[in-house]
């Protein structure tokens, strides 16, 4: 057993930067950095308990830590696009998440790429069933990135009636969208 904890306690101490550093480039969140550090250890630590001790330790603890942001970034997809979509019609712009904040990454890899062309379309057709008036509003807000106040004064239309033809907009979007949204990203 001794050996084992000596084994676990140098690779601790050879590899800690090395490894917190891999992960924080790739979480920028140091909290959720921090907590995967922790439970790659947690596994390196389970896997010599287990009897199954690791030869090749610096590979295998990156490819754990490789894992596990994978699962930290499939958790935040599957956040409820309820939740998500719920932002849109808060009137305090400050706070309001635009659409880009939900599409996956714009770049070119193949599983972004199809994902992206995927939502754009659904999402093209659900415009398309909205009234005129909600859909310029989402379209100026969201895909332009226009504020509430700033569509008021280049319409005359008050701030309270754009904002409410927004969520009305929203709650067609996401009555229309969630079979999508479940299909993509829930298991």
């Amino acid at each position: 057993m001794r050996g084992q904890d000596r084994q676990i306690q140098e690779a601790v101490q050879e590899q800690r930067g090395r490894l917190l550093a891999f992960i924080r480039r790739r979480v920028p969140d140091p909290d959720d950095a921090e907590d995967i550090l922790q439970d790659v250890f947690g596994e390196l630590v389970e896997s010599y308990r287990m009897l199954k001790p690791v030869e090749k330790v610096a590979s295998w603890l990156f490819r754990v830590a490789r894992n596990r942001i994978t699962d930290l970034y499939r958790k935040k997809k599957t956040a409820s696009l309820e939740e998500e979509m719920l932002r849109y019609a808060d009137d305090n712009e400050e706070g309001s998440l635009l659409l880009a904040d939900v599409l996956p990454a714009d770049d070119d890899a193949p599983e972004n790429r199809l994902l992206r062309e995927t939502l754009m379309e659904a999402l093209a057709e659900a415009l398309d069933e909205l009234p005129k008036n909600q859909r310029d509003v989402f379209v100026w807000h969201e895909l332009e990135g226009k504020s509430f106040k700033e569509l008021a004064e280049e319409t005359g239309v008050p701030l309270k009636t754009l904002i409410s033809r927004k969520h009305y907009a929203v709650q067609h979007l996401r009555q229309r969208l969630q079979v999508l949204y479940t299909n993509l990203f829930t298991d």
